[in-house]
């Protein structure tokens, strides 16, 4: 069973870089990058998209993850995962 760890900082951050300052904040990732920000494969993310387990909005074809609800998605699941 993996460990959760929720709430710690898992790795040091480095500097903020001039191209992190002038690149604008995504208000959603396209799978591809959801998969990666939420370190699971794209497989395990279509897995769960197509049970409605995690928070996604579809325009048209296209399925967005908004980063908000992501965040706020992943807080709920180490709520629960330190209840059991």
């Amino acid at each position: 069973e993996a460990e959760s760890n929720c709430g710690r900082e898992m790795t040091m951050r480095s500097p903020i870089t001039e191209e992190q300052i002038s690149r604008p904040i995504p208000l959603a990732l396209r799978p591809k990058d959801a998969a990666k920000a939420l370190g699971i494969g794209e497989r395990l993310l279509w897995s769960m998209t197509n049970q409605n387990l995690i928070p996604y909005v579809r325009f048209g074809k296209a399925i967005l993850y908004p980063v908000d609800e992501l965040r706020l998605w992943l807080s709920e699941q180490c709520r629960l995962n330190k209840r059991r």
